[in-house]
């Protein structure tokens, strides 16, 4: 029969339809205005004592509170509008003091059932939902003084396996390692083990006193090599971190010769993004200083969980956190978190050569952090927010060698399951070759993204409208048809957003509009045909079906090709031309469904399986 689809297709149809529905449903409910409390470690908790004190300072202060929430180990305040958002924030900064951080945020409000259902609205980028812009300097000098003190180590211990006897050397002004030895034979054949295996170096012998001296300079090339590959790796390392934050379509480029921009467009937990993007969660493993090891040799940390207990160890690294391939968090035979690291080729056989004559002896895992706290101090009578750079080094494990080891190491002494989830995300994402501290961290305002959404719904509006407005005129109760189409497929479009967690921007705005204005082409070209056909003296039935059928094939190519160049654009474009082809892409796809299957149902359902006499299809009406 002709014009009749099958009862499976109809209801493989209209599921689809439901399914767009309930997953576009989500974007009818706007964000909340919300500030975000979070531990400035992974250790502190934030306590329901703490956000009742932070409420109370933003209703004494006349901010309306919507509702407060802790949400796992932080707390949620909801407000009213964007001006009382960017008012509460410094205010409870304050109050809490620097163990906390505050941050700003845009809180979901979509409906616990279709929560339930995976349902969420889409995420809108950077210059529409606004989101965080941070600017990261390298600490150039930190990454050539680490260079340089792990080469010293290295030099020293192959001076040792050489029989090489020295006084001591010092690492000096981040560019010299100077080594001091007793008589000049000794000198000699350290000049001849440096020269051959480290040109790296320029040497220069010097004496003072009954000191034999021994500079060895680092070559500017060295030194320009050193910071290139600090910002590379820098640059590698944030965009696996960002991976790891799960952030849609983040930008991560460099600026400048030690500088790195982040943009995070939507992000949900700007506080936890900023501790792992900033944090230098590095390790070094090191040896336990013996009894009558130098005291210039060796130095005094404290334990991360007990700082009053110390323990001296050698100042010569074994490896280091650039060395470390896999970390997983785990727990131990007594259900305490550890994290299991797993080292690259180079690290595990530093690490056999250091322990395997070190039986018997304690090796440390010294965790080195480098942050940033922030002061409020009075300057020229107005309060101003300093930030002070500071060096954190901790003790985590301090455990005895019993065998030569290999690649395979567990971290074990942490103080929680996030500490060990934590530190494993960031040996896993890649340590920082250099520590980096936050120059500039700005978040995008709201109101700006609300004047360009504004605008952005204004024209998907006009140009919807303006389509709907045509067809209808034209063509009459086909062009009814065509409106059902387009609007389905508008739904099925952001529905479609919505799953994929496409992250909507203004150039993707754009691709919306031109999608509107090109789904209804496959109604024009069958309309057109169909009206071709009535023309020609054949039934109404008769030329319904022949205008879905012999306009597929134009359709379907006229829609592939453009659908070849959005994936190209997708593939080489970047930032905006991703936006713009995720959206192009998407809507050529569903609007190839609504075109050709829905509108046809919806025609179907109209004329299908019964005598029609005429069709309302614009120009002359065609009888029987």
């Amino acid at each position: 029969m002709l014009n009749k689809y099958p009862l499976w297709k109809n209801l493989v149809i209209l599921v689809a339809l439901v399914i767009g529905f309930i997953y576009a449903l989500p974007n009818l409910f706007p964000d909340d205005y919300a500030i975000q409390i979070t531990g400035a470690r992974s250790s502190t908790e934030v306590s329901s004592g703490l956000l009742e004190r932070a409420v109370d300072v933003l209703e004494s202060q006349g901010i309306e509170v919507k509702s407060s929430a802790l949400q796992d180990r932080d707390a949620l305040i909801r407000l009213t509008n964007s001006e009382d958002q960017l008012q509460a924030r410094p205010l409870v900064q304050s109050a809490l003091g620097k163990d906390f951080l505050v941050a700003l945020n845009m809180a979901a409000s979509t409906p616990g059932w279709l929560k339930s259902l995976g349902a969420g609205p889409m995420k809108l980028g950077l210059d529409l939902r606004g989101g965080v812009h941070f600017l990261l300097e390298v600490d150039m000098e930190t990454a050539v003084g680490q260079r340089l003190e792990a080469m010293s180590g290295q030099i020293k211990r192959e001076l040792r396996e050489e029989r090489i006897r020295y006084r001591g050397g010092d690492v000096q002004d981040n560019r010299e390692v100077v080594l001091s030895f007793r008589d000049q034979a000794s000198r000699t054949e350290a000049f001849n083990l440096v020269r051959d295996q480290y040109n790296e170096f320029l040497l220069d012998e010097q004496t003072e006193g009954d000191e034999f001296l021994l500079v060895l300079t680092l070559s500017e090339t060295e030194v320009a090599s050193i910071k290139d590959y600090a910002l590379d790796q820098n640059l590698t390392t944030i965009r696996n971190r960002v991976n790891e934050l799960g952030v849609a379509e983040p930008l991560v480029q460099q600026q400048g010769n030690d500088r790195i921009i982040v943009e995070l467009p939507g992000v949900q937990d700007t506080a936890q993004a900023k501790r792992v993007l900033g944090a230098t969660a590095n390790l070094e493993f090191r040896m336990e200083a013996r009894q009558d090891t130098a005291s210039s040799e060796t130095e005094a940390f404290g334990f991360r969980d007990q700082p009053q207990r110390t323990a001296r160890l050698e100042q010569a690294v074994i490896a280091t956190g650039n060395n470390v391939a896999n970390a997983q968090q785990a727990f131990d035979e007594n259900g305490q978190p550890q994290v299991n690291i797993t080292m690259d080729s180079v690290g595990g056989d530093l690490m056999n050569r250091a322990t395997r004559n070190a039986i018997g002896r304690r090796m440390a895992v010294l965790f080195i952090e480098y942050r940033t706290e922030t002061e409020t101090r009075m300057v020229d009578g107005e309060p101003q927010d300093i930030e002070n750079r500071v060096v954190e080094k901790g003790i985590i494990s301090l455990a005895t060698v019993q065998s030569a080891l290999g690649s395979s190491f567990r971290i074990t002494g942490l103080d929680s399951i996030p500490e060990a989830a934590e530190l494993a995300l960031l040996l896993r994402a890649g340590a920082l070759a250099a520590p980096m501290y936050f120059v500039q961290e700005r978040t995008i305002g709201p109101s700006l993204g609300e004047k360009n959404i504004d605008a952005g719904i204004m024209s998907v509006a006009l140009g919807f409208g303006l389509v709907l407005l045509y067809m209808l005129v034209y063509y009459r109760g086909f062009g009814v048809v065509a409106n059902i189409a387009l609007t389905l497929n508008l739904m099925l479009l952001v529905a479609c957003m919505s799953i994929l967690s496409a992250t909507l921007t203004l150039p993707g705005i754009a691709g919306i509009v031109l999608t509107v204005g090109m789904a209804v082409d496959a109604n024009v070209l069958i309309f057109e045909r169909i009206k071709e056909e009535l023309r020609s003296g054949v039934p109404p039935q008769t030329a319904i079906n022949s205008g879905y059928s012999r306009a597929f094939v134009s359709i379907f190519d006229a829609n592939i090709t453009t659908l070849l160049v959005a994936v190209i654009l997708f593939a080489m474009g970047s930032g905006p031309v991703k936006g713009f082809a995720v959206t192009l892409c998407i809507g050529i796809l569903t609007s190839m469904f609504t075109g050709l299957m829905v509108s046809r149902s919806v025609v179907n359902l109209v004329y299908g399986g019964r005598r029609v006499e005429k069709l309302s299809i614009g120009g002359k009406l065609a009888n029987v």
